[in-house]
């Protein structure tokens, strides 16, 4: 996988993970300072890289008529795993499968079934595949939650900073996302260099804005949403960091 996530990347995995349906763009957007078409984009680059691999319902089967849920958790040859789990998954009533990274226990099967001779009629279907089953149990309730890491820090500000790469020799990449009221918001590069809020040896890589990536230059205007890559041969500096956090002077000081 050569797609690296940062932390709007994250929070747009926290949230759908908590509730994809009801989960917009622009409610992503707000909370992390960047525009709806940036959180858009980014949801399309997270699809293309296999890292959202899809939006399921949550169905309560037993609901739907008392069906039964079962798991099965089997043993397969690790030479045949990955074949006799595709082939599990074609079973009819079968919903879903896990290959586990183990010798025994090595497969977990969940299946729907209409009745106790639906649930044996599987339970055959996967021993005929090769799978030796080792439990079967019924599932009462499942819950999920999203991953917390992802999630939003509690009480406390969220920092101008949504990306970092260590780079050999001590330099270092970092994603900076511009608020409206960041202090180098609304100005050029040349003018945030002019003011000292852009450092010399600070390199302007590229800039996403929306669906759109932007090879900067002098007269790039930094805008409210903006996310900035930024390299540096060392340790970034305070004031550039400051530059992006709530602004602390007005535009007619810059310059």
């Amino acid at each position: 996988m050569d797609y690296r996530i940062d932390e709007i990347d994250q929070l747009i995995l926290f949230h759908l993970t908590a509730d994809a349906r009801n989960t917009s763009a622009p409610m992503i957007a707000e909370e992390v300072d960047v525009t709806p078409a940036t959180i858009r984009n980014r949801i399309r680059q997270l699809e293309e890289h296999g890292i959202i691999r899809g939006y399921h319902a949550d169905i309560d089967y037993e609901a739907t008529g008392g069906k039964f849920t079962t798991q099965f958790t089997c043993t397969a040859p690790v030479s045949e795993r990955s074949k006799i789990a595709a082939d599990a998954l074609t079973t009819h009533g079968v919903v879903e499968v896990r290959e586990l990274l183990a010798g025994q226990e090595n497969l977990v099967v969940t299946a729907v079934g209409e009745d106790t001779d639906d649930i044996n009629r599987i339970a055959h279907q996967l021993s005929t595949l090769g799978a030796t089953i080792e439990r079967e149990d019924i599932i009462q309730n499942e819950s999920v939650r999203p991953y917390q890491s992802f999630g939003p820090e509690n009480g406390t500000s969220r920092s101008a900073v949504t990306g970092f790469q260590s780079v050999v020799g001590g330099a270092e990449v970092v994603e900076f996302t511009a608020s409206e009221d960041a202090e180098i918001t609304g100005h050029t590069l040349d003018e945030a260099d002019q003011a000292g809020m852009l450092p010399g040896e600070v390199l302007v890589i590229s800039i996403e804005r929306g669906d759109k990536r932007i090879t900067p230059d002098g007269e790039t205007t930094i805008e409210p949403g903006d996310v900035v890559s930024m390299f540096s041969p060392s340790t970034f500096p305070t004031r550039l960091i400051e530059a992006f956090d709530t602004k602390r002077y007005g535009p007619d000081e810059v310059g």
